[in-house]
C-alpha cells in the first residue's frame, strides 16, 4: 500500500463545500484540523494523498421555497423505479441560487487564502500540473447545475473570470437550460426532455471560454444534444456504469461509447448506491465493487478515459474506504487486480490532467 499512497490522487467531485457552508452533520468544523465529521479536511488529505479536484458549488434547495423529494440520503427514501413516486426538485429561482452559489465560491476563495500557500485555487492546467508535483492541494471551482447563471449568460462571464472552470449544467432538477435525472431504481437516464434553447447557448459558450461541462446528473436527451453541440471532450465527472448498476445517474453503453469517441473521461462515483446491483444505500458495500465499475469503464473507454469521481462529503461512500484517508485502499486494490504504476498514475490523476489540456483556453 505505501508504494500507491506516494501517487497523488486528483478527484472529479467533491461536496466540501456544501458541508462547510451549510453543516449537515451536528456542527461545523474546520477544514485546517484533522476531524471525524465529513469526508475531507486538508489533514485527511494529506494522509490520502489527495492531491485535489474539483470543488463543487451546488446551491441546496431554498428553505423557504418548495422543499424536494427525499434525496438517497434521507432515511426516508425508498428506491422506485416510478417517476411519479420520485418527482424532480423544483427549480430554484434566480436570485437566492446567485447569493448561495456566491457565498460557497468567496468561501473557496478563504480557504485558499487561509491556507498559507497549502491550497491554491487552479484556473489552467499547467497550475494544476504544478500544485500535483509540489504537494500544493489544488481545487477547481465547479457549479453543480447552472442555476445561479441567468439565461443571458452574464453571470457566466462573471463566475469565468472568478476562476469558474467546470459546470454541470444540472444537478438532478430542471432548470433554465436542462432537465436532470431522479434517483430511481432501476431506471433508463432517458427521461425527460433534452438542452432548452438557452442550454444550447450555454453550451456554446462555455466551449468559448473553456469550461469543462460536466455531463453528470444530465439526462439521455440532454447527453446526446451537449454531444452534438459541443467541440470539446465529452466528460461525466462522478458517473457509473448502467449495465452494472442502473439508475439513470450511470452511464449506458451507448453513452460510454459516445465518452470514448469524444476522447473524454468518466469519474468512477464512490456512492454506493451507484455501485451496487440492487441500488441500496448500504455502506458496507466492498471496495470489490469499486474496482467492477472501474473495469468495466476501462474496458469500454479505455486505460487513458478513466479517473476517479468520488462524490466526497456528498454520498454514502463504502465503509473500508471511509473518508479521503482511505483513498490509498483504493490504489492497492487496483494494484492488486493488475493495474501497474503507469495505469495507476492514469487513473489517479494524468487523465484528469489530459483532459482539461484539451478543453481549458489557456495563454
Amino acid at each position: 500500500m505505501g508504494a500507491t499512497a506516494t501517487i497523488p490522487v486528483f478527484d472529479g467531485h467533491n461536496d466540501t463545500l456544501l458541508d462547510l457552508y451549510l453543516p449537515r452533520r451536528g456542527g461545523g468544523r474546520d477544514f485546517f484540523e484533522r476531524g471525524e465529521r465529513g469526508h475531507i479536511d486538508l489533514p485527511r488529505a494529506r494522509e490520502g494523498g489527495f492531491g485535489g479536484g474539483f470543488f463543487a458549488v451546488f446551491v441546496p434547495a431554498d428553505p423557504d421555497g418548495p422543499q424536494p423529494p427525499a434525496s438517497p440520503l434521507s432515511p426516508e427514501y425508498v428506491l422506485t423505479d416510478d417517476p411519479a413516486k420520485m418527482p424532480l426538485p423544483a427549480p430554484l429561482e434566480l436570485g437566492y441560487a446567485q447569493r448561495t452559489a456566491l457565498g460557497m465560491s468567496a468561501l473557496l476563495f478563504r480557504l485558499e487564502a487561509a491556507s498559507a500557500g497549502q491550497v491554491r485555487v487552479v484556473r489552467a492546467a499547467d497550475e494544476l500540473a504544478a500544485c500535483l508535483r509540489d504537494g500544493t492541494l489544488a481545487a477547481i471551482l465547479h457549479f453543480e447545475g447552472a442555476e445561479a447563471i441567468n439565461p443571458g449568460l452574464d453571470a457566466l462571464e462573471v463566475f469565468y473570470r472568478a476562476g469558474l472552470r467546470s459546470l454541470g449544467p444540472v444537478w438532478s432538477r430542471a432548470n433554465a437550460f436542462a432537465t436532470g435525472v431522479p434517483f430511481l431504481f432501476p431506471h433508463s437516464p432517458d427521461i425527460g426532455p433534452g438542452l432548452t434553447d438557452a442550454g444550447k447557448g450555454l453550451v456554446r459558450a462555455c466551449n468559448r471560454l473553456g469550461i469543462m461541462l460536466d455531463l453528470s446528473h444530465l439526462n439521455e436527451r440532454g447527453f446526446w444534444d451537449v454531444a452534438a453541440l459541443s467541440d470539446a471532450p465529452l466528460v461525466a465527472t462522478h458517473s457509473n456504469a448502467h449495465a452494472l448498476t442502473p439508475t439513470p445517474r450511470n452511464l449506458t453503453d451507448k453513452q460510454l461509447d459516445a465518452i470514448r469517441d469524444s476522447d473524454g473521461m468518466v469519474g468512477l462515483n464512490f456512492a454506493v448506491g451507484f455501485l451496487r446491483e440492487d441500488g441500496k444505500n448500504d455502506a458496507d458495500t466492498p471496495i470489490a465493487r469499486m474496482v467492477e465499475h472501474l473495469d468495466y469503464l476501462v474496458e469500454r473507454l479505455g486505460i487513458d478515459r478513466v479517473g476517479l469521481g468520488s462524490d466526497f462529503d456528498g454520498a454514502t461512500v463504502p465503509r473500508a474506504i471511509g473518508d479521503v484517508a482511505g483513498l490509498p485502499k483504493l490504489l492497492a486494490a487496483l494494484r492488486e487486480r493488475g493495474y501497474d504504476d503507469a495505469a495507476l498514475r492514469k487513473l489517479a490523476h494524468e487523465n484528469w490532467l489530459r483532459v482539461l489540456r484539451k478543453t481549458w483556453k489557456e495563454g
